[in-house]
C-alpha cells in the first residue's frame, strides 16, 4: 500500500522525498515514513518510468531531488487503484485508500470496489455468526465477537452511504 500512497501523493504535483515522507506519514497517522521505504520505492518507480526525477536547489543551497508522476505512472496508479483484489477487499486500509481517491475514479469502478468490500463483510459476518452459534464463549469472548460484529455493521452502513454518494455523483454528471 505504501507504493500506492507514494504515487498518489504525486498526483497534485512534484515533491521532494522529504515532503513525500512527511505526507505519507501524516496520511498513515504516524511520523514520517522511513527512508528505507520511500527512497527504494522512488528508485524503482524512476527505473520503471512511472516517476521522473530532477535535481533542484534547496532553500539552503543544497541539491534536492524532486519527483513527478509521469503519464505512465498516473495510468498505472489509476489502474491499480480502480481494482480491489480479493486480498485487498480484506484490508480496511486498502479500501480507505481507494475511497480517498474516488474523485479520480469512474463511477462503475467506485461501485465495484464498494461491492467487493461488501461481499467480504458479508462473509465475515457469516463467520462471526458461526462462532456465536458453534463455540462456547465466555463473557469476554462474547464481548469481542459483539464488538467485531458492530464494526462490520458500522462499515456496511458506511458502504451504503458511499454507494448513495456515488449514485448521486453519477446522476449529477448525467444531468450536466
Amino acid at each position: 500500500m505504501n507504493d500506492l500512497l507514494l504515487l498518489a501523493s504525486l498526483l497534485d504535483g512534484p515533491k521532494h522525498g522529504y515532503a513525500l515522507k512527511k505526507r505519507i506519514g501524516l496520511l498513515l497517522g504516524q511520523a514520517a515514513l522511513h527512508n528505507n521505504i520511500v527512497y527504494p520505492l522512488l528508485k524503482r518507480f524512476v527505473e520503471a518510468g512511472w516517476v521522473s526525477r530532477r535535481a533542484t536547489s534547496g532553500e539552503r543551497g543544497q541539491t534536492r531531488e524532486v519527483y513527478s508522476l509521469t503519464k505512465t505512472g498516473k495510468r498505472i496508479l489509476l489502474e491499480r487503484v480502480s481494482e480491489l483484489s480479493e486480498k485487498d477487499a480484506a484490508s480496511p486500509d486498502a479500501l480507505r485508500l481507494r475511497v480517498g481517491m474516488f474523485s479520480v475514479l469512474q463511477s462503475e469502478k467506485r461501485v465495484a470496489i464498494l461491492q467487493r468490500r461488501g461481499t467480504f463483510l458479508a462473509k465475515r459476518m457469516e463467520r462471526l455468526d458461526a462462532v456465536v452459534e458453534h463455540l462456547p464463549l465466555d463473557p469476554w469472548s462474547k464481548e469481542v465477537v459483539s464488538f467485531l460484529r458492530s464494526q462490520v455493521e458500522m462499515e456496511r452502513n458506511w458502504l451504503k452511504r458511499l454507494e448513495k454518494l456515488a449514485k448521486k455523483a453519477t446522476d449529477s454528471a448525467t444531468d450536466k
